[in-house]
């Protein structure tokens, strides 16, 4: 399994090619020539992404996703609590959660202002079970874990790898290392959701703002 970071604006965007190519999250507004060309430079043809699995629809996260769609045909995955967003190009985010996230998302909240989103047709919207990824050639599931927001969801590979988009953050300015969102409509459900993964054995946390980390280093905050 190959596993690919593209920077996209403040996200991170993974490509994952194993017998078959998906991406993960389909990155800021405006961004989407950078996303193209970072998966060019990970030595991909944008043609071979036949999946985009959002791990939700906040407007940092679906920026480029119709882009993403005419350059590659590939097919846009959804849980079904996000698909409005998507589908309708209107803005949601989650309160802040912490002292700071408050703070930060006020300033978030204004300057999101400036960015268009283009409505995205879905093709595969999703409910709460875990759906497998191999008829996209990817040895792993789509597993419902809500709690960021109703409808997030992670990409849950069998090595062990987890790809959680806001479940956790390990970047400034949002956090100063692996730690919990700073945003979250629901905590009590986004610490079931974790539960949920440590369930599944996951072992490494790939983020969707900053670098991967071992889940060890949440397991005090996660495990309460």
């Amino acid at each position: 399994m190959e596993i690919k970071t593209i920077k996209v604006g403040v996200d991170n965007c993974y490509l994952l090619k194993d017998k078959g190519t998906i991406l993960i999250d389909g990155g800021m507004p405006g961004s989407c020539n950078d996303l193209i060309k970072g998966v060019q430079k990970a030595g991909i043809d944008p043609k071979e992404i036949k999946g985009v699995v959002l791990t939700h629809c906040h407007w940092d996260h679906i920026g480029c996703v119709k882009a993403i769609k005419e350059t590659t045909g590939a097919k846009i995955i959804v849980h079904k609590n996000e698909a409005r967003f998507l589908e309708s190009g209107k803005q949601s985010m989650p309160p802040g959660v912490t002292r700071w996230g408050k703070i930060f998302g006020a300033f978030l909240k204004n300057w999101s202002r400036k960015f268009v989103l283009e409505p995205c047709k879905a093709d595969i919207i999703i409910g709460d079970e875990d759906i497998s990824l191999e008829e996209f050639g990817i040895n792993g599931s789509i597993v419902f874990t809500p709690g960021h927001s109703s409808g997030s969801v992670s990409v849950v590979l069998d090595s062990g790898d987890a790809f959680v988009g806001d479940m956790a953050m390990n970047a400034l300015p949002m956090t100063l290392g692996a730690d919990l969102p700073v945003f979250a409509e629901n905590m009590d459900v986004l610490f079931k959701s974790w539960k949920k993964l440590t369930d599944l054995g996951v072992k490494q946390i790939y983020p969707a703002h900053g670098k991967p980390f071992f889940i060890k280093k949440l397991a005090k905050k996660i495990n309460r």
